[in-house]
């Protein structure tokens, strides 16, 4: 179990911490500036003062000793100052990074995080179990408040905490421990934020680079082959030199050259793509060396998080940032190709066959691990979005999962996306078989109420925080009836989609999986006398079948459930009421069957007559 933030009396406002991280971050931005500006001028100034020295000392004093002197000082200054100068451009850059981290997390507290960009638009699935009906995805959805990663696999791996669960709550305890560990580490988690901010344009899919990574080149790997490469550069230095000194002729060189040119030619394709390759992830490597050296250097103590760490390092226990800093000095030296002087080293030193083998060596000794570093990156991101809520909502509290106990227990549960607005109930499914009915007049709360509980289950199930303040639930497969349309395209009307969508629910109880479902306004797409005969079957088989869940209904009739189940199904409902001439709701629920009725009270307000026959 992990210990509650509440439980140890942490006092704190996230929105306070973020503003007070922000302007100090703008400071030190100011600060970085003015030392920035300085250093260029300073360098200007060693420049002009070096080479005005130089000249002096070559043209009048005729010293060429100290002019000699006088310029590798110069050199050598010029140098340092320009490191330093870089250094503190590249810190510019991250406390830029982190003051747009803070603001963004400020404007996530404060319930701004509807105009974030990544809204997760490419994961919306109509056709998932209950990611579509929750706000799973897509603009203004759970993934659009708390998503930060800035890698593919990052997204991807955020996705997979979202739509799938964990088979035991062993392994949510375990992200629990870890999440809870990410909340409390700010620091690491927006370095690390920074970090992947280096990306630039479009996240790369790295299946491509893992497949380059993975694939290995007969060619380059032969030794036979390594051998005349590493000895041809050889002969092209000693011939010519020998031929500078005449003594041997120049069309020895020549050839030598000639025959390396052709060797380049041969295999030009296969280098081009690798080349190609590198060219694209150059950037990118760059990015997950610093991002992976950062998650070396940090002392988890969560097992999750631990056997993350451990899963990046091979069977000699080598640094991932160190192997990775390796294949980038190669890409490095791979991208080199545009180089005026490129072309005559390369046929001199067959510079392409060089980077070719010392990649191909660096494959068969790590190209295999970086699929698992890669995913070691994503995990933490995932996870660290996920400790947002925990860090920016210390009053929530972490679920107990239970094995076998009741499906749903929770007290003052609220929608985690409604901010301050949101109004928070209690929820009781004591038993296997329990479901809940909520009737109640339109725009009452019921379909809100549902996706409460859907999607702090969702939540639950991650590892994350719920937006309660007591949550208890065992595993299940949530299954979600909600936003059903008419399909045009496939010819399917919105009453067969839910059948649909009910018959896959079936389906998956015939299995014998743990199924919870949430059912808003079931059979709407039909007749109001099939819609009440087909709720109250269904109603009934669900309940028989031990399957817990939710339903939300119109049909008051249907409240007679709860006494010809012997309570199996249990009534709640909302109500509204009326002043000056006003309806309002308080979205509190309430025992029994609702007493109300708004349909025609809404027309009037909408401006329909009803009074009158004629439009």
């Amino acid at each position: 179990m992990v210990t509650d933030r509440r439980n140890l009396d942490l006092k704190y406002d996230a929105s306070v911490i973020y503003e007070k991280r922000r302007n100090r971050f703008e400071k030190l931005i100011a600060k970085q500036t003015k030392t920035i500006n300085f250093l260029s001028n300073l360098r200007l100034i060693v420049f002009i003062a070096g080479v005005a020295a130089s000249i002096y000392f070559i043209f009048i004093a005729k010293y060429y000793i100290i002019a000699a002197a006088v310029l590798a000082a110069t050199a050598i200054t010029f140098i340092y100052l320009a490191v330093i100068h870089n250094e503190i451009i590249l810190n510019r850059k991250y406390s830029e990074a982190l003051k747009n981290i803070n603001e963004k997390s400020k404007a996530r507290r404060e319930g701004r995080w509807k105009d974030f960009e990544d809204t997760g638009d490419d994961f919306v699935n109509k056709d998932h179990a209950y990611s579509y009906d929750l706000d799973i995805f897509g603009e203004k959805s759970l993934y659009q408040m708390i998503c930060t990663p800035s890698t593919y696999l990052g997204r991807q791996k955020l996705k997979d905490l979202l739509e799938n669960h964990p088979d035991s709550a062993d392994e949510i305890y375990a992200r629990q421990e870890a999440v809870t560990e990410l909340s409390d580490n700010l620091t690491f988690r927006q370095m690390f934020m920074a970090d992947g901010m280096f990306i630039k344009g479009e996240i790369n899919d790295p299946q491509s680079l893992f497949e380059w990574a993975e694939q290995k080149s007969e060619l380059f790997g032969r030794n036979s082959i390594k051998a005349i490469i590493r000895l041809m550069p050889l002969l092209a230095v000693l011939s010519i030199i020998l031929a500078a000194f005449s003594l041997i002729s120049y069309l020895i060189p020549i050839a030598i050259l000639v025959v390396n040119y052709l060797f380049l030619k041969m295999k030009n394709k296969e280098m081009h793509a690798a080349f190609e390759m590198a060219e694209k992830y150059k950037r990118d490597l760059d990015v997950y060396k610093r991002m992976l050296l950062r998650m070396e250097r940090c002392k988890f103590k969560s097992s999750y998080l631990v056997q993350i760490q451990e899963s990046m390092l091979d069977s000699e226990g080598k640094s991932v940032a160190g192997q990775l800093k390796k294949l980038s000095g190669i890409v490095e030296s791979m991208t080199n190709r545009y180089n005026f002087f490129y072309f005559f080293i390369n046929i001199i030193f067959l510079w392409d066959f060089q980077c070719m083998i010392s990649y191909e060596k660096w494959k068969t000794a790590s190209g295999s691990r970086i699929r698992k570093w890669l995913e070691a990156i994503g995990e933490i991101e995932a996870l660290s979005s996920i400790a947002v809520l925990k860090y920016d909502n210390p009053e929530w509290v972490m679920p107990t999962i239970t094995e076998d106990g009741q499906p749903l227990t929770a007290k003052k549960l609220g929608h985690p996306l409604l901010g301050n607005d949101r109004v928070c109930n209690d929820l009781n499914i004591e038993s296997s078989s329990g479901i809940l009915l909520i009737t109640g007049s339109n725009m009452s709360g019921k379909s809100t109420l549902l996706r409460t509980a859907g999607i702090n289950l969702v939540l639950a199930y991650a590892g994350a925080p719920v937006c309660a303040d007591e949550f208890i639930c065992r595993i299940m497969d949530i299954h979600t009836c909600m936003r059903v349309s008419d399909d045009l395209e496939q010819n399917i009307s919105s009453f067969y989609a839910e059948l649909l969508r009910i018959k896959n629910i079936i389906s998956e109880v015939k299995k014998g999986k743990p199924v919870f479902f949430l059912l808003d306004e079931i059979f709407k797409g039909t007749n109001s006398k099939d819609r009440h005969t087909g709720a109250r079957v269904l109603i009934r088989k669900l309940s028989k079948a031990g399957i817990p869940g939710m339903v939300s209904t119109h049909d008051l009739e249907l409240g007679d459930l709860e006494k010809t189940t012997n309570g199996a199904v249990v009534n709640y409902h909302f109500s509204e009421y009326y002043k000056d001439n006003e309806i309002f709701f308080d979205y509190i629920l309430r025992p029994g069957i609702s007493t109300t009725r708004n349909a025609i009270y809404l027309m009037k307000m909408a401006g329909i007559d009803m009074e009158k026959e004629e439009i």
